[in-house]
């Protein structure tokens, strides 16, 4: 059975993209083959926080893992290199991927030989191997933004649509977001169009050509002619816009939402960024979360817990009325059904529990306190009180009988 992916690379559920890719990045320098070399069980560790990885820094796949386990992400998360794969045939792909995010600008070292290519910027001197570079795409991807939503109790329980302003990169609308005033660029003088810039250098073990991204274009393989004054050629400037935000009933503390394209805009007609949406939920002054139910503490008068009563307690949608039956001890919890909070997936929601304790006033007055003198000599409100008149009572019966 495969292990949760969270515990593979030791994070939290909340943990964000950051945290997961540094916990892997440990991992995946500790497993790594060219460190571990014939050792199975290693190769295996790798695999496997390649495969978490790969679900967990990506937000569709994580979304579908985080409601459906393994099965909401299917054999697809493994890549073909996972537990159980295909074994170093297909493992090529994972040190391409794990070099993209380790060396140095996106580059890529290549050369015949062994499978485990393109760290030596990593391992120092590692053999290197895989297939070419890639050329980008053009435009650079837009950053993703992180924001926190703060939320009540009553917002959570039913769910929420909040408008909020969001400062971000936006598109440059003097030139459309091409960064040129013209809208015209031209060939990269450097790359000639390729994205990439390449570097030959001799080694014992060879000629190895190290692949990078283009430093004049960025990998876009252009430059933009007649630069834009207003955005300096970036086709993005700093901006603010407004976002509507859906929230389910049901989140928790820590729980995120991610809205697709919502994030920093591109430069340079790039595609936009997401937005991740962080709930942070708020205190209640009197209600305690439990999953879905929530918990009230409701002080009882000793005589109506005696006799019984009526009582009006708050919930999240107003009040209602409670039986407190004759007889209830202290601590006793009592339900209200259907007034905690809605369930995330399904419909329904949980439930009030109403926790009764004892209110003890802390002065009296004289009268009251004649009253309470009066109620102790009961055996049957006073117990302990009781039982000593018992004892007292044997006690003259007993010197009667041998007086």
């Amino acid at each position: 059975m495969k292990r949760d992916y969270y515990e593979v690379l030791g994070v939290s559920r909340s943990a964000d993209k950051d945290e997961i890719k540094k916990a892997y990045r440990k991992l995946a320098l500790k497993y790594h083959p060219d460190k571990n070399p014939d050792n199975k069980d290693a190769e295996e560790k790798f695999k496997e926080a390649n495969e978490a990885y790969e679900v967990l820094s990506n937000d569709d796949k994580r979304r579908r893992y985080d409601q459906f386990g393994h099965a909401g992400v299917g054999s697809s998360a493994a890549s073909g290199g996972g537990p159980g794969g295909a074994g170093y045939g297909d493992i090529n792909d994972i040190f391409s991927a794990f070099n993209d995010m380790f060396g140095g600008g996106g580059g890529r070292a290549r050369s015949g030989g062994s499978p485990f290519g393109g760290f030596e910027d990593v391992f120092g001197g590692g053999f290197s191997g895989g297939g070419g570079g890639r050329r980008r795409s053009a435009g650079i991807h837009g950053t993703d933004l992180k924001i926190r939503l703060k939320l009540t109790l009553e917002e959570i329980a039913k769910g929420v649509e909040k408008t909020l302003k969001i400062k971000k990169q936006v598109t440059c609308q003097e030139c459309n977001g091409s960064g040129s005033k013209s809208g015209k660029t031209e060939t990269c003088p450097t790359c000639h169009g390729s994205g990439e810039v390449r570097q030959a250098t001799k080694t014992m073990f060879g000629q190895f050509v190290n692949v990078a991204v283009c430093p004049t274009c960025g990998g876009e393989g252009h430059v933009v002619k007649d630069r834009c004054t207003s955005c300096y050629g970036e086709g993005i400037k700093q901006g603010e816009t407004t976002v509507k935000i859906t929230v389910p009933a049901g989140v928790q503390d820590g729980n995120y939402l991610t809205l697709q394209g919502q994030g920093n805009a591109g430069p340079r007609g790039g595609a936009s960024g997401d937005l991740i949406v962080v709930i942070e939920e708020k205190p209640h002054e009197q209600f305690k979360r439990n999953g879905d139910d929530i918990i009230y503490d409701l002080p009882v008068g000793f005589p109506d817990l005696v006799m019984g009563t009526k009582i009006d307690v708050p919930t999240l949608e107003g009040h209602v009325k409670l039986t407190v039956p004759a007889g209830t001890q202290p601590n006793t919890m009592l339900r209200i059904v259907g007034k905690g909070i809605g369930h995330l997936r399904g419909g329904g929601s949980g439930d009030l529990y109403v926790r009764v304790n004892v209110f003890v006033p802390k002065d009296v007055s004289g009268k009251d306190r004649d009253l309470l003198k009066e109620l102790k000599k009961s055996s049957d409100i006073c117990p302990n009180h009781g039982d000593e008149n018992h004892e007292k009572s044997i006690f003259e019966k007993a010197k009667d009988i041998f007086s």
